[in-house]
């Protein structure tokens, strides 16, 4: 099976810019329609107990931890959007993280969003929580929300499976071959030899 060309920097760019602006598009349209369908910290069964709407305004964090900080999210957030924009224009040729990045940086943009614009204002807006799904966990999340987890996982498979920002893959033999190389350099020079 023969193996695709790495992605050119404009193209792995411009996949994570296309992948973010819709996933940032589908949460702000999801929030906006909660905030006008749904009755504020009241139940609403869809699925049972199975997939339930709750709409909630967030000022902390997971678990509304945090909440007296929400500024410190805001800054966390920028700098993270940051990060993925910096690795996206110079560093990732891979289809796949092109396209793990994208849908994260979706995700951490659409939280930063509701930091910025949401009431109580700039820079410490709550964020728009509205699905509820008790037999998973106790969490209120949204759109966003399940971006940034999914995404975070993969992140660490890509990683734990070795494929690299730039399409190649880490082996157990080119690990050992680096390693090896980096105790040489390492190693101090035997005096006796000339």
């Amino acid at each position: 099976m023969r193996s695709r060309p790495p992605l050119r920097t404009a193209a792995a760019g411009v996949t994570i810019a296309i992948l973010a602006v819709l996933v940032l598009a589908a949460d702000q349209f999801a929030k906006n329609a909660a905030i006008a369908a749904l009755p504020s910290e009241r139940v609403v069964p869809i699925i049972g107990d199975f997939l339930q709407f709750y709409l909630v305004r967030n000022p902390g964090a997971a678990f509304s931890l945090g909440e007296g900080v929400t500024w410190v999210f805001t800054i966390a957030l920028a700098v993270v959007a940051c990060v993925i924009v910096y690795l996206g224009v110079r560093r990732v040729r891979s289809r796949l993280w092109a396209i793990v990045l994208g849908l994260l940086l979706g995700g951490v943009l659409g939280n930063l969003t509701d930091r910025l614009i949401r009431e109580p204002g700039f820079p410490v807006g709550h964020v728009v929580d509205f699905i509820s799904t008790p037999w998973m966990m106790p969490a209120i999340y949204n759109v966003a929300d399940m971006f940034i987890v999914t995404m975070m996982i993969s992140v660490a498979v890509l990683v734990l499976f070795g494929l690299k920002l730039d399409g190649s893959r880490e082996t157990k033999a080119s690990r050992a071959a680096a390693e090896s190389a980096d105790g040489a350099v390492d190693a101090p020079a035997d005096p006796g030899a000339r």
